[in-house]
């Protein structure tokens, strides 16, 4: 069964997302990785394979636009290992997977090469309905 709602309703349930990703008592956070995505969020991930972890701030959503949630921008970290990211995963507060992006497709970089010792942050993180 297929089941669609308005963009309103979408959103609705976008920003309950958000309590979420503030729930437990630390931040949430995004740590990209190299290799293969898993094939659910709730798979775990291979934390060798792990390049660099962001934290939001908290509360982490930012704003309401007219198609999207979004949330503010990140700490910039430093890469504690070389590797080329191919898939991010976002954790809540509680360390809880909440989604897998893969890099490109849900998620861009301007380089997707990280080097060690150099740093990234994520400037805008916009969630959008599936409607």
């Amino acid at each position: 069964m297929s089941v669609n709602t308005s963009l309103e309703a979408g959103l609705a349930g976008i920003h309950a997302h958000t309590i979420f990703l503030d729930s437990g008592s630390q931040n949430a956070t995004i740590a990209f990785f190299s290799g293969a995505k898993p094939a659910a969020v709730s798979d775990p991930a291979d934390d060798s394979q792990k390049l660099v972890t962001l934290t939001f701030p908290k509360p982490c959503f930012k704003a309401t636009g007219i198609d999207y949630i979004e949330l503010h921008q990140t700490d910039a970290a430093l890469v504690t290992k070389a590797g080329t990211a191919t898939w991010a995963r976002v954790f809540s507060g509680d360390a809880k997977g909440y989604i897998d992006i893969s890099i490109g497709d849900g998620i861009s970089l301007a380089n997707p090469d990280l080097a060690l010792g150099s740093t990234l942050m994520v400037n805008s993180f916009k969630l959008r309905p599936a409607i």
